[in-house]
């Protein structure tokens, strides 16, 4: 039987996504957080959980090549492309709950109210769980996704993690053939468009008092690995002006990063990471080492304010005596929600009575990688504080409820470009 909408039932499906996400949370590397890495025992346990769910709501489910879980629903006609929905089911360390999953169990939700209601579709529905988009372990962001898009770089395999088991072997182990990858990657005949639900992580949407909202873009960002070197000395015997002390300019650094950002227009930097040796309380540090992460929804001006970034720290290096080395560790360039698709969810939105608002994101998302084979949209939806990557990290279950509604009459109404 083939029906034309779903019958939706938000509060209904908000309380079986809301016990699903806190199933999930239960699978963690450490008891009292949710920790959950790439080809680690909790992998294995989350898409076999999920797996389930999928095949539960009516879908041929796999693990794919590269391990995201990928659950099929057919159309009026088998084989036909798809539409797929979708995001991440790995996590940071000790993070939040929502970040990630809430987009794969929603639309899992979602393909369940279409198979409950005998909803046959023109094309077929994929729903994908990608298994690195946070990139903690082998610091190499949205593997999973860039698998699916045939843009994964096979270098990543010698990637290695905190023990030194490189990623090729991290996959073997996990019981995935490296060399096979490539099959993971499909077809842009095959994929209509793809469409993620996450939550906002950021504050506009709460202070706009709205449950949903449609992204407009996701900011392109540029990070890098900065080393100075200096000269250790005892802490007491040598004068100030004498001085190459690496910490002290790596401070100064950090401060330039923040002026120069704020100087531009809707820029973020930010160092979050440092570490300086030799590490003694009576030592000079002759070393530093720190992070810097650049973003804006403009490629333009992120490439300007790296580049001043770039020279302030050559600057000060050369200023203090010391020896700079920038190394770039990750690109991307802003990634533009296609306009037919964020007409599509304000519809959807405004079907379900709200206030349509448009807002970029600046995190990055497993939609970077897809729009190098499909057209991309995401909805937001509003978290507590816009608190995320983070233990309080939260979603009420009224906005759950919108947030399912939303996507469900986006996914039902679906018209191809």
């Amino acid at each position: 039987m083939t029906a034309q909408r779903p019958k939706a039932a938000p509060a209904a499906m908000a309380t079986r996504i809301v016990r699903r996400i806190d199933a999930l949370a239960r699978i963690s590397e450490r008891d009292g957080e949710v920790t959950r890495v790439a080809f680690s025992p909790e992998h294995r346990a989350a898409a076999n959980l999920i797996l389930g769910w999928m095949r539960e709501a009516g879908m041929a489910a796999r693990l794919d090549e590269i391990g995201n879980v990928v659950g099929r629903y057919e159309g009026a006609v088998e084989g036909a492309p798809a539409l797929m929905v979708g995001s991440h089911y790995d996590t940071v360390r000790n993070a939040g709950r929502w970040d990630g999953p809430l987009g794969v169990i929603t639309a899992i939700e979602c393909v369940a109210g279409l198979a409950g209601g005998g909803v046959r579709l023109p094309h077929a529905i994929e729903v994908v769980g990608f298994c690195d988009e946070e990139g903690v372990r082998f610091s190499s962001t949205l593997l999973g996704s860039r698998a699916v898009a045939g843009t994964f770089d096979e270098g990543a395999l010698e990637a290695k993690d905190a023990q030194g088991a490189s990623l090729r072997a991290a996959m073997t182990a996990f019981g995935l053939d490296p060399d096979a990858i490539r099959r993971a990657a499909r077809r842009r005949c095959d994929v209509l468009a793809y469409l993620e639900l996450h939550i906002e992580q950021g504050p506009v949407l709460e202070a706009e008092k709205l449950p949903v909202g449609v992204v407009t873009a996701i900011s392109g960002a540029t990070r890098f690995r900065v080393e100075l070197e200096g000269m250790a000395g005892h802490a007491g015997t040598v004068p100030m002006t004498l001085r190459r002390d690496a910490l002290a300019g790596a401070a100064e650094c950090v401060l330039a990063v923040e002026a120069l950002a704020r100087a531009g227009i809707g820029v973020v930097g930010t160092v979050g990471q440092m570490e300086a040796a030799p590490g003694a309380t009576n030592v000079i540090p002759g070393r530093a080492v720190f992070t810097i992460d650049i973003r804006a929804a403009d490629d333009g001006q992120r490439r300007e304010t790296v580049s001043d970034v770039v020279d302030a720290i050559d600057e000060i290096a050369a200023r203090r005596g010391l020896k700079a080395r920038i190394i770039k560790t990750h690109e991307n360039g802003t990634a533009r929600c296609a306009p037919w698709l964020q007409a599509q969810l304000a519809a959807a939105i405004s079907g379900a009575g709200h206030r349509v608002l448009e807002l970029p994101s600046g995190a990055g998302h497993d939609g970077m990688a897809m729009i190098d084979m499909t057209d991309i949209a995401m909805l937001f939806v509003r978290c507590r504080g816009g608190i995320s990557h983070h233990p309080s990290e939260h979603v009420s279950a009224d906005d759950v409820a919108v947030g399912a509604e939303v996507l469900l009459s986006a996914m039902a109404g679906f018209a191809p470009r």
